[in-house]
This record gives C-alpha cells, sequence and structure tokens, in this order.
C-alpha cells in the first residue's frame, strides 16, 4: 500500500503538518488529528454515480492533489503511506459498524499501529463519531476523553472489541473489529458494495465529517450539525444551499455526475 508518487512532504502541506517527523506515537497523534481537521469524510463521488478507486495513485491524486476527501479506505489508505514512510508497520482490521437495527457485514477499514509493544487503534475514517486520536487496545471499559469527546473500549460476547462513543449523552457502540490479519485486497468487495449498492447509505445521501480542534461538523442528508466544545447545534439545509454549505463547512465542491 505504497507508491513512489506518495511525497511525505506533500502530504503534511495538505494537512498543514509543521512539526517533527519521527516514527513514534506523538508524531502519529500529531499527523492523524492535523488529517482529520483539514480532509474531510466524504461520499460526494459515489453520489456523483462514480466507483471509488483503492489504486494507491488514485487516493493521493483525489486526497492530497485534487483537495478533496474520501471515506474509510480512503482516509486510512492515505494514512497508511504516511506511516510507511515514517518507517512504520501496521495492521488492516475489517470491523462491523454497531448502530444499525440489524446485523451488518464487516465492511468498515481500521488500522492497528504497535508502540513500545503495545497495540493502538487508529482510524480516520468513520463517518459518524469516530475517535480523533489514536486508542491503547488494553484500556477496556474505560471512557477516554479526547477533547471534548469520549470513547470507550469494550468486549463483546463474539469477542469482538467495540468502539463506543458518548453522542448526546449516552453510550452507542459505532463498530466492532478483531485482529484477524486483513489485506488491502480484501477490501475490494466491501469498497464496491459501499460505492455501488442502492441499500449502502453512501448511495443515498451525502455523508460529511471534518473534525475541528474543539469537536466536529457533520452534514448527514441535509442536516448539518455541529459539536463545538461540548455544545451541539442543529439544522437543515435546503437542496438549493447545499453547494454553499460544501464549499463554506467542507471546502468541497461536488464532483461532475457520471
Amino acid at each position: 500500500m505504497f507508491v513512489d508518487t506518495f511525497k511525505l512532504d506533500d502530504y503534511c502541506q495538505r494537512i498543514q503538518y509543521l512539526g517533527e517527523l519521527k516514527p513514534d506515537l506523538v508524531t502519529v497523534k500529531a499527523l492523524m488529528q492535523q488529517h482529520l481537521t483539514t480532509i474531510p469524510f466524504e461520499n460526494l463521488t459515489v453520489l456523483a454515480g462514480k466507483a471509488v478507486s483503492l489504486k494507491p495513485e488514485d487516493l493521493i491524486e483525489k486526497l492530497i492533489y485534487q483537495q478533496r476527501g474520501g471515506y474509510c479506505y480512503e482516509m486510512n489508505g492515505l494514512f497508511t503511506m504516511a506511516l510507511t514512510a515514517l518507517g512504520l508497520d501496521y495492521q488492516w482490521v475489517a470491523a462491523r459498524p454497531l448502530f444499525y437495527p440489524v446485523k451488518r457485514p464487516r465492511t468498515h477499514a481500521a488500522l492497528i499501529v504497535k508502540f513500545e509493544g503495545v497495540e493502538w487503534l487508529l482510524d480516520l475514517g468513520f463517518g459518524s463519531y469516530g475517535i480523533r486520536e489514536p486508542m491503547r487496545l488494553d484500556q477496556l471499559n474505560q471512557p477516554i476523553p479526547q477533547a471534548y469527546d469520549q470513547f470507550m473500549l469494550t468486549q463483546e460476547a463474539d469477542g469482538d472489541l467495540a468502539v463506543q462513543a458518548l453522542v448526546d449523552g449516552s453510550w452507542v457502540k459505532q463498530y466492532g473489529f478483531n485482529r484477524n490479519a486483513i489485506d488491502w485486497i480484501d477490501f475490494l468487495p466491501a469498497n464496491w458494495m459501499n460505492s455501488t449498492h442502492p441499500e449502502a447509505i453512501f448511495t443515498q445521501k451525502p455523508v460529511i465529517v471534518l473534525f475541528t480542534p474543539d469537536g466536529r461538523k457533520i452534514l448527514f442528508g441535509h442536516s448539518f450539525k455541529t459539536y463545538q466544545a461540548g455544545r451541539v447545534s442543529l439544522k437543515e439545509i435546503p437542496p438549493e444551499q447545499l453547494d454553499q454549505v460544501l464549499k463554506q463547512e467542507f471546502n468541497l465542491i461536488r464532483p461532475n455526475q457520471a
């Protein structure tokens, strides 16, 4: 999952990162936070009727040079190239979204990276209430504050670890995963389903998320919700104002229809 067209300096410029570059947890945490606040999670390519490419060259071109965002495979895929450039190893994990009323397949992609013998979950591409910095996998049933958010890892009955987020005062399971090794190519069927299946949420409505230093902005359909320093605001966006909101709040322009 690395090609010569990935330039770490260009990636750092894209995410506005000016710090040191070392193969350690401090650097990876800082890169992750900068990525989340500058590159939005978004499904506009899917809504334009186009399949999402997982070729590394295409991820680089889209997210770095076209100033676009992407969903889990793209966001985490790009980040693995930064990890590789730093000399770090990682493991892909396939995760099952847990907030649906019925059981869903493992269509979400996340990462595990080990620092000094400790495993950490990294995830830059969850289109709901995703973590905003690495989480230790050996800290279970403990609320973990991350800025104004709180998360927790719990053990499921099937052995999976579940990421939970404190959303509007209640703990909500986001996704579950295990440590089974997954290769990049194993995500191709899930990517195809998420970007083409008529029942996939990404083919139905905009799902746009951008982190801020003290919260996040979420556009889901025509509902625009902002979390800022623990305060929540919600407003409905008329269809004729959608492009304006995309540009002003997420610096995005909808691609042409296929």
